[in-house]
């Protein structure tokens, strides 16, 4: 399998600390990651970095075989799927949401004078379907409730059938019915052999869904532990990182935690 995401030796230095690393970490073609750990661990500066969004301060990093700070960013943020809170602020609230998917095929934040045939109007279609949010395709982008928001966020992450799909809390602010049906969403589509390497970004276990393959668990800007899922969501792991003594479950693939 080819490295989807190779890192080395990583840094990042804000002002006279050091907020992640020293890291290596590497994603293969066809792995789901999650990266866990507690509030201030690193994991949206991780996602960040694999984005391609910010640098590190020092280290090396090829995302999808190209290096970081030798590439056309712009160019290879076309090939990467990425959901942020901080992306929704940026997406025009005013815009219909088949129009914040559709624009998503040239990279573009909101509607202008570029054109789309049928084709990538009925994908854009096909993907809201697949989030269960087909209904809202007429519906404004600032009218949807945050649940409904996250899902046309992933839609429009898979518009451009990316190569790298990072997710970042993707069930975060949902009520238990919604997060269930989400997951079980993210679940199916994890299982397509042609579905990208993902990473997804969560505080909670309980939100991992199934099918994930591998884990990195940060505390501090540092690993805590980094492999095969079930080798990294243990009770002395998970105690570590978040200085708790905590038991943890798992069932189908899912994992739950409690305070022991």
């Amino acid at each position: 399998m080819s490295a989807i995401l190779e890192l080395s030796d990583i840094r990042v230095r804000r002002d006279d600390r050091v907020i992640l690393g020293p890291l290596d970490w590497q994603v293969l073609e066809g792995q789901r990651w999650v990266i866990l750990g507690p509030n201030g661990a690193g994991k949206t500066t991780l996602l960040q970095i694999c984005s391609s969004l910010i640098h590190p301060t020092t280290g090396t990093i090829n995302i999808l075989g190209e290096q970081l700070g030798k590439v056309d960013v712009f160019e290879l943020r076309t090939r990467i799927g990425l959901t942020s809170s901080a992306l929704v602020d940026q997406l025009p609230s005013d815009e219909l949401v088949m129009d914040v998917v559709l624009t998503a095929a040239y990279a573009m934040l909101g509607r202008w004078q570029e054109k789309y045939d049928l084709w990538d109007e009925s994908r854009a279609m096909a993907l809201l379907t697949a989030l269960g949010v087909r209904e809202l395709g007429e519906r404004v982008f600032g009218s949807l409730s945050e649940g409904e928001k996250k899902r046309v966020q992933i839609a429009r992450a898979l518009m451009a059938d990316p190569e790298l799909l990072l997710l970042d809390e993707p069930a975060s602010s949902l009520d238990l019915g919604g997060r269930e049906d989400l997951l079980k969403r993210i679940e199916l589509f994890a299982k397509d052999p042609l579905a990208p390497a993902t990473v997804i970004v969560t505080h909670h276990i309980e939100e991992i869904p199934a099918g994930t393959t591998h884990a990195l668990l940060l505390r501090d800007g540092l690993v805590v532990s980094q492999g095969e899922i079930s080798a990294v969501v243990t009770d002395d792991n998970l105690s570590t990182a978040y200085g708790l003594a905590i038991s943890v479950q798992s069932e189908n693939g899912r994992f739950f935690a409690r305070a022991r």
